[in-house]
């Protein structure tokens, strides 16, 4: 067989790969437990990499035609494969780009058309900073230059496991500035603090947040609330000794993706329950708002909305210790969508329309029962396109959301203040009482 005829069936076969990355990016599998983990890792790594994946394409494509693989039906046919695939990437491109829009209809429904109006000139000016491409082009390692890392600070010990936190913040040190406490995921049973939700506390950091990021027990050594119980004592540390770091204890905001979604959401809507807070009942663990990306907000999935009986199986194997028969209330109860009350804080929802791994459907029905019941505004924002932990590094869709969720955040804040100036009476009481004083 000639060396064309070998090199043309080799390029068609590397072009039908490439284009079930494309394919699987626009249609990925749900319904099966295994199939569709590896349709995420696939699906979240075109999406979010759709330049690179044209950059490698196009490489090989270019090496196959040296090659001579056009000279044969298969290598011709391959390059018609590979041209469709590139114009399916290109589509990603320009379904992260919607993410800009779809964020800002999102926040304009929950907020008001004029929620930026409530923002100082100052602020208005420098939410939306232009796309840093720098970063996309070149993802890894996440890093922002002037914003410092405190590593490994330990701020309990359970069981003989020290459970430790970061704090990112910018390296001039701010002074009361807001902080924001990051949960990562991973099932309940993995991960770490070093891994997600680094572009986010990064670009706040840099803005003068302060960040912290924090570890707790995973699953099968913790059994739930056991995760839940850590991260209050996280926020038991920040409210103690965060204003060391410039850190305003009283102004604090909790964020998390899948599992941290799910955990991030319920310490946002149990502030304060002493089943979470044993031996420290007294600490004030109360939230100004909360940022939930693609959570798991229903445990015992009353809606039917899993493809498959992964989640459940995962619970009651690794996490609950029960299954939803033997006790259903502890189901319930861990679940964030029977945890909301009339007093619960700000939400942003975020949650991708291809996602895998969580349906979306999932963080419809949340978001439907948080507007029944809930005071506050929660605003919902579906991605389109976006796969599962689509924001864990620095992309398009990344860089565009990430926006939204600092003018969500901003705004929280500036309602906050003016809530805080009309207890005193307002500015010109404010002044009086000074006068007065």
């Amino acid at each position: 067989m000639e060396w064309t005829t070998v090199a043309s069936w080799l390029f068609l076969a590397v072009s039908l790969w490439g284009a079930w990355f494309t394919y699987n990016a626009y249609r990925p599998t749900v319904e099966h437990q295994r199939l569709s983990v590896l349709s995420f890792f696939a699906g979240w790594l075109t999406t979010e990499l759709a330049l690179h994946h044209i950059a490698w394409q196009a490489v090989a494509t270019a090496v196959f035609v040296w090659f001579g693989a056009l000279e044969a039906w298969p290598g011709r046919i391959g390059f018609v494969i590979t041209l469709g695939s590139w114009a399916g990437l290109v589509g990603c491109l320009v379904n992260a780009r919607r993410a800009e829009r779809v964020l800002e209809e999102a926040l304009e429904g929950g907020l008001g058309d004029d929620y930026l109006q409530s923002l100082d000139p100052e602020s208005r000016e420098n939410l939306t900073p232009a796309v840093t491409w720098k970063d996309i082009l070149l993802p890894f390692p996440i890093r922002r230059s002037g914003v410092e890392r405190v590593r490994n600070i330990i701020y309990a010990r359970e069981r003989g496991i020290d459970l430790g936190l970061d704090v990112w913040v910018a390296g001039d040190r701010p002074k009361n500035a807001p902080v924001l406490l990051q949960i990562h995921g991973g099932a309940w049973v993995l991960g770490s603090k070093n891994e997600q939700g680094l572009p986010l506390m990064q670009m706040l950091a840099s803005r003068g947040w302060v960040c912290v990021s924090a570890d707790y027990r995973l699953s099968p050594h913790a059994t739930f609330p056991d995760h839940l119980i850590d991260l209050k004592k996280a926020i038991a540390w920040i409210r103690e000794n965060i204003a060391d770091y410039g850190g305003d204890p009283n102004t604090l905001f909790v964020t998390g993706g899948s599992a941290g979604g799910h955990l991030c959401s319920l310490v946002a809507l149990t502030a304060g329950d002493p089943r979470y807070q044993p031996g420290f009942e007294d600490v004030d663990t109360s939230v100004a708002g909360c940022v939930s990306f693609y959570g798991v907000y229903d445990f015992a999935d009353h809606q039917r909305v899993w493809k498959h009986p992964g989640l459940v199986e995962l619970l009651e194997r690794q996490v609950m210790k029960a299954s939803r028969e033997e006790d259903p209330a502890a189901w319930d109860e861990a679940s964030p969508i029977f945890r909301i009350t009339e007093d619960a804080p700000p939400f942003l929802v975020i949650h991708g329309t291809n996602d895998t791994l969580v349906p979306v459907q999932a963080a419809r029905n949340f978001v439907e029962r948080f507007r029944e019941r809930a005071r506050a505004p929660i605003v919902y924002a579906e991605i389109p396109g976006a796969q599962h932990a689509f924001e864990i590094f620095p992309s398009l869709r990344t860089s565009l959301v990430l926006h939204g969720v600092e003018r969500f955040l901003c705004w929280v804040l500036s309602h906050r203040g003016a809530q805080a100036r009309d207890e005193v009476g307002g500015p010109a009481d404010q002044e009086d009482a000074q006068a007065r004083a």
